[in-house]
């Protein structure tokens, strides 16, 4: 990431609290340290650094909103730019986040036990335990409530059969929060279930040949009779309003993260702009140069705004699912855009990997799709200003 001076064109800063902008500044430290160093190498190779992981667990980023059984319990502000900073580095780092404490603890604290939440909600939390969630299949992604697994009770246990695809996290995981229907075709049955991933009969695949998200881990999960005793069902929820919560949680970070992006893509297009001649000046001097740069502040700082107010709904108890796939929708493609912008600044330079504007823009295509695509926020906004579905 080029340059030490974060863009806060309007002065957000004052809108933030000393605990907040102390999460902020502490992320963005370690991701610098730590991280940068290792992304361009983990982007060619396509691994996640993973020795890096027990260093997340510390910086206290799992379960940011959670409190109790280990977790900060600070506001989703916080969450938010802990996401951000994560993500100015690669939307990998943070999806490897967003799965861990947005998707799996969210699922454990919202739906789980007492005894649930006190045997995985420290571990994860500290990331002495890893996680996936379950819910995307091969044939059923923007349609959950379509999905082909199965739960059968047989006595005292579960037994599992099916398949999820496209699991950040998969293939090192200790546990799965898994979703399945427990009676055919009834979306209403849809009950979630933490299994094992060393159960007899789960199987993690790692998928390969992936063009973005490269330094993140995806995975297939297959199921095959795995039987987890029936104590490993969430018990407090029923039908897709579980998951569903999960994912609203998750989109919220995204919220965030891809801000992170699109800023690291700004400075590095205006420190490159500010030190590539041609004609005699930098090319920050030419009017096109200078345009380009001006709609990426426009943008940036308007997705910090709503980001921030919707962080406050969230912290005052006032937000909606629609509020959430406005500032996604909005959000992604901004970032994707100011990516794409950054990179025709760095000209044709900008195809390395030595810079990170084309990395971000090719991993932003992903978050595009994932946590619900953009026509899906397209249409959950449509129906909320309308009140009439248009799914089908």
């Amino acid at each position: 990431m080029a340059g030490d001076t974060l863009l806060d064109f309007y002065n957000l800063d004052e809108l933030l609290t000393p605990e907040e902008r102390l999460v902020r500044d502490s992320v963005r430290s370690w991701v610098q340290e730590k991280f940068m160093p290792r992304v361009q190498q983990s982007f060619r190779d396509g691994t996640f650094p993973t020795e890096l992981i027990p260093d997340l667990g510390e910086l206290g980023i799992f379960g940011v909103t959670i409190k109790g059984n280990g977790c900060p319990g600070l506001s989703y502000v916080a969450y938010g730019l802990a996401m951000q900073e994560i993500e100015a580095a690669d939307s990998g780092l943070r999806s490897f986040a967003s799965v861990q404490g947005g998707l799996s603890m969210t699922a454990i604290d919202l739906f789980g036990s007492d005894e649930q939440k006190s045997k995985y909600l420290p571990e994860l939390a500290s990331a002495r335990m890893l996680s996936c969630f379950g819910l995307t299949e091969p044939d059923f992604g923007s349609n959950p409530g379509g999905m082909l697994t199965r739960a059968a009770k047989d006595g005292d246990e579960w037994v599992l059969n099916g398949t999820k695809m496209w699991i950040t996290n998969g293939s090192v995981a200790d546990i799965a929060v898994v979703w399945a229907k427990t009676e055919a075709d009834d979306p209403k049955s849809i009950r979630g279930f933490i299994v094992p991933t060393d159960t007899p009969g789960f199987t993690a695949n790692k998928i390969t040949g992936k063009l973005s998200m490269r330094a993140s881990i995806t995975s297939e999960l297959v199921l095959e009779d795995v039987r987890i005793p029936a104590g490993n069902m969430l018990p407090n929820v029923q039908g897709l309003k579980g998951p569903l919560s999960c994912l609203n949680h998750a989109r919220y970070g995204i919220v965030w993260g891809v801000i992170g992006a699109a800023r690291s893509c700004y400075e590095e297009a205006l420190s490159y702009s500010k030190n590539r001649v041609q004609f005699d000046k930098p090319i920050a001097g030419y009017q096109l140069t200078q345009q380009k740069l001006t709609d990426m502040v426009q943008e940036i700082t308007k997705a910090q705004l709503l980001s921030w107010r919707l962080g406050r709904l969230l912290d005052s108890g006032q937000c909606k699912p629609h509020h959430i796939s406005l500032a996604k929708r909005n959000n992604v493609q901004m970032a994707l855009d100011v990516a794409r912008s950054a990179r025709s600044i760095l000209g044709g330079n900008g195809i390395l990997d030595e810079y990170h504007s084309l990395r971000h823009a090719v991993n932003l295509e992903t978050v595009y799709t994932y946590e619900g695509t953009h026509e899906m926020h397209t249409l959950m906004v449509g129906q909320a200003v309308t009140g009439i579905p248009a799914y089908s």
